[in-house]
């Protein structure tokens, strides 16, 4: 499911999992197409390669793909895509025999379903659910609007997205003459579901027995990926640190998820019937409130040295996001460029600059700073 972003070839994808298990991270490789006869040809190298680079886990969606993984990547855990659409126990327990170690279930069950499916599968089958991302107005991963109206197929990673065009009705002998929806001046987002945001109710996912939370990555910048990961990590080991069921991250742990690109957030499915609350968002696009201004690449003797991502001015005040430390704010109070000229602004993309910053600052660290126009 990765259309657009090109894939790994086999030697950057044994470069890829060597590199995270050089640093303790596991590797779950998707193979949750579901491919046509064509294809299959191509699996078993493909699988037999994924084995041979040490990939942790295969998630499939497909029961001939799961199959073949059983045969040409023996030995390796087979996690079952949300695309399978696993909504129940009986499901869960076939897909168990047939040699799965983790079931991602459909987005769509609440969390009485999913304690259900819980109580009546086996302790050793994982249960993985997405906590965090977008949502489809669709049953997940069953969609055909994009493969109706413009040819690109939603299993592949094409989709494009048709649930979040603006609609408006018109009538069949008045051609061009549009009826809103609802009033308004440019019509509705009928079909526009809110994103899925589970960060304020830990103790509900932990209660329910999943075992696993899944965050949405695909197609998103690292910026994005690492702030939600950030969050939902701190949230989780707040919560285990003392475990009470009203337990909520703290406020600025919140504030995180509200730091990226976001449509409005809801629940999804896990305490709300749709026919109850819809949980369509009635605006187009997303809301984007901060920018990353630049990576740190190093600081020494006093100094942060930078590269820029978009640009800012002397006296601005940036927010520093980095592993294992609540962020805090610092201020340039003068900016040079690559050559030691002092400067005003860093005015050129990617451009090589430092700043005087007394706190030392990790490489690899994220400045951003929050938009003051709306």
């Amino acid at each position: 499911m990765r259309s657009s972003p090109e894939n790994f070839s086999e030697t950057q994808l044994e470069e890829a999992v060597a590199f995270c298990h050089e640093n303790g991270v596991k590797v779950y490789l998707t193979v949750n197409v579901l491919p046509r006869n064509d294809e299959l040809a191509q699996l078993p190298r493909f699988l037999a390669h994924a084995k041979d680079c040490g990939v942790d886990a295969l998630i499939v969606s497909d029961l001939g793909v799961l199959d073949y993984a059983k045969r040409y990547a023996p030995g390796v855990a087979i996690h079952i895509s949300t695309q399978a659409g696993v909504v129940n126990y009986a499901a869960a327990n076939a897909l168990y025999r047939l040699g799965a170690k983790r079931i991602v279930t459909a987005r769509e069950l609440s969390l009485r379903e999913i304690k259900e499916m819980r109580r009546n599968i086996p302790e050793d089958l994982e249960l993985e659910c997405f906590v965090h991302g977008a949502m489809c107005v669709s049953f997940s991963g069953r969609c055909l609007l994009s493969n109706y109206l413009t040819g690109r197929d939603a299993n592949r990673g094409d989709c494009a997205q048709p649930c979040r065009w603006q609609y408006a009705l018109q009538e069949e002998k008045r051609p061009g003459q549009y009826f809103p929806i609802e009033d308004g001046d440019g019509g509705t987002f009928i079909l526009n579901a809110k994103d899925l945001c589970m960060l304020d109710h830990i103790p509900a996912l932990v209660d329910a027995g999943i075992d696993s939370f899944k965050i949405e990555g695909r197609a998103k910048s690292e910026y994005y990926v690492s702030v939600v990961t950030n969050a939902y990590r701190r949230a989780i080991d707040g919560y285990f640190a003392d475990p009470q069921p009203d337990y909520k991250p703290d406020q600025w742990v919140r504030d995180e998820v509200t730091k990226v690109s976001y449509r409005l957030y809801c629940t999804g499915f896990f305490f709300d019937d749709p026919h109850d609350n819809a949980q369509i968002s009635f605006a187009g696009g997303y809301t984007r409130d901060w920018d990353v201004m630049a990576v740190v690449e190093k600081w020494e003797d006093g100094v942060a040295y930078c590269t820029q991502r978009n640009r800012f001015f002397t006296g601005d005040t940036l927010e520093v996001l980095a592993p294992d430390i609540v962020p805090f704010s610092v201020t340039p109070k003068a900016i040079f460029n690559a050559d030691g000229e002092q400067v005003e602004a860093t005015n050129h993309p990617m451009m090589a600059f430092s700043f005087p910053c007394e706190q030392p600052l990790p490489a690899g660290a994220y400045l951003r700073k929050e938009r003051t126009e709306q």
